[in-house]
């Protein structure tokens, strides 16, 4: 079990040397996550960081561009050909310099016990609604590729169970499971705009549903992260542990659902609020400002929640990655954000 009001983060930051990023993240959270740094790399990008090992990627880095150029060669059949249900492909340094010195620090640190981490994919619904083709469209609608493609995330996210469950202490974790994956999906917020009418919900609940399950079976937690307006009953179908939205300028339409939300969390899942901002709001904010946002959060929550159900399963972040704001900004998110998690604590 998850303790209330913990706090995590999304995944992006701004910073570009790993190891000051790195330890950013192991000062400031209680539940340590490894820091994607698209602004070091075009490959730490959200699609790119993912991509590699997957067949039919191409790479312009001079262009930061990527696509989708299916060639008659054979590397379709080569994927084929080693990856199956229980196929881990790993991220190398390459693609992710932040999860690397992650992991280089978290090994040669044998001061820090850790209980529990948290590692990132980009979700199948995004990665193939945002990936496209030489004719710029979008790779989904190939339900040859878009199969693959799931495929192929979903054997990142057990490389990461792997890597990050191994960095965890079993005093420390318990008989519990110790790593948590969230499955970034921002374009689920767009699920049955005019620009994504052709997405089939039920094919798109299947592809959060089947990549969730995959977290599941290798001993992982899984969260679903959407930064946007989003049908959350949707999300919550999918078997998530951890349903993870904007609270800060969202936070009223979880309230739309209110059995939905009840049934959810009786179940056993939890509400990840990201009730700091991660855009130029944050400016204007303070402590004293991100405690009133709570306060109203949590009131909200109280006109059909248990009080005992919400203490129990809350967990607090960011509204969203800090990969576009400046150092200084990052740093203001995760201050008040534990700003508030110190206030909670005395309460």
């Amino acid at each position: 079990m998850l303790k209330p009001f913990s706090t995590t983060g999304i995944g992006s930051l701004p910073h570009t040397d790993p190891q000051a990023a790195v330890e950013r993240v192991l000062s400031s959270f209680d539940i340590p996550f490894w820091p994607q740094l698209p602004r070091l790399s075009f490959r730490e990008q959200m699609i790119p960081q993912y991509t590699e090992g997957l067949p039919f990627i191409r790479i312009n880095e001079e262009k930061k561009s990527i696509w989708v150029s299916r060639t008659g060669g054979d590397e379709l059949e080569r994927f084929y050909e080693s990856c199956n249900e229980n196929t881990r492909i790993a991220i190398s340094e390459n693609f992710a310099e932040g999860l690397h010195a992650f992991l280089r620090i978290a090994r040669n640190d044998k001061k820090r016990k850790f209980s529990l981490l948290k590692g990132h994919i980009t979700g199948p619904l995004t990665f193939t609604l945002g990936l496209n083709d030489a004719n710029g469209r979008p790779v989904y609608y190939d339900e040859e590729m878009r199969e693959v493609y799931l495929m192929g995330l979903k054997a990142k996210a057990r490389w990461q169970v792997d890597q990050l469950g191994a960095l965890v202490s079993p005093e420390e974790s318990g008989a519990g499971r110790s790593v948590i994956i969230f499955i970034d999906e921002p374009l689920a917020s767009a699920l049955g705009s005019t620009t994504y009418i052709a997405v089939d919900r039920a094919e798109a609940l299947r592809l959060l549903s089947e990549t969730v399950q995959a977290i599941k079976e290798c001993g992982g937690l899984a969260g679903i992260h959407c930064c946007g307006r989003a049908e959350w009953p949707f999300l919550m179908e999918s078997g998530a542990d951890i349903l993870n939205f904007d609270a800060y300028d969202y936070g009223e339409t979880i309230a739309m659902y209110p059995a939905e939300t009840k049934e959810f969390l009786e179940k056993g899942g939890y509400l990840a609020l990201g009730i700091v901002p991660t855009t130029e709001a944050i400016n204007s904010e303070n402590a004293q400002s991100i405690k009133d946002v709570f306060a109203r959060r949590i009131e909200g929550l109280a006109r059909f929640l248990p009080e005992d159900l919400i203490k129990a399963r809350i967990l607090l972040t960011p509204a969203c990655g800090t990969g576009s704001l400046s150092e200084a900004e990052a740093e203001k998110v995760f201050e008040l954000l534990s700003s508030l998690r110190r206030f909670i604590g005395q309460q």
